[in-house]
């Protein structure tokens, strides 16, 4: 499973177990699952929830999965890093305002506009903001799924991602 994806469902529950502990329990038991595989490089898949038996506790998981987002985003900065050196800038985004500054090891300027950024980061933990993404990109898929009345399976594969998915055309 995809470190971003383990540490998005570390601490959300699925029907009073640990969503991760659930995921991880599907795809390492005893029993392999019973599902085919979803596509090249993956494995078989299990059933993570099924509508409409599922629907509640999917949703109520798609709900935890937002507010851990809030609730975890910190404050964030904007990154830029130094065309020579490749030297990291960081500044919060309530101070960002366009400059250029002389990067401290090589002295080539670097412009520190918003539209120049890398993009943004927390503060404390750069990963978190990964792992906040990827946890509104799940709740949004559950709720996709559920509304569609489509069951998420989850499958294990070499490719990034391959953790959670719906029916075999949404990875």
């Amino acid at each position: 499973m995809p470190e971003a994806v383990e540490r998005a469902l570390a601490s959300a529950e699925f029907r009073d177990v640990r969503a991760r502990d659930r995921l991880r329990s599907l795809l390492q038991s005893d029993l392999p699952p019973r599902l085919g595989s979803p596509g090249e490089g993956f494995g078989p898949s299990a059933v993570f929830a099924q509508p409409p038996h599922d629907l509640p506790a999917l949703l109520r998981l798609a709900d935890e999965l937002d507010q851990l987002a809030r609730r975890e985003a910190g404050e964030r900065a904007l990154v830029w890093k130094c065309a020579s050196c490749n030297a990291r800038y960081a500044v919060p985004v309530s101070l960002v305002r366009p400059v250029s500054i002389r990067c401290e090891r090589c002295n080539t300027p670097v412009e520190l506009s918003a539209p120049h950024s890398l993009g943004e980061e927390s503060l404390i933990d750069p990963f978190l903001g990964v792992v906040n993404t990827c946890r509104r990109e799940l709740a949004a898929f559950f709720r996709e799924a559920m509304a569609r009345g489509w069951p998420v399976l989850v499958s294990e594969g070499e490719r990034p991602g391959a953790a959670a998915g719906g029916d075999s055309a949404q990875q």
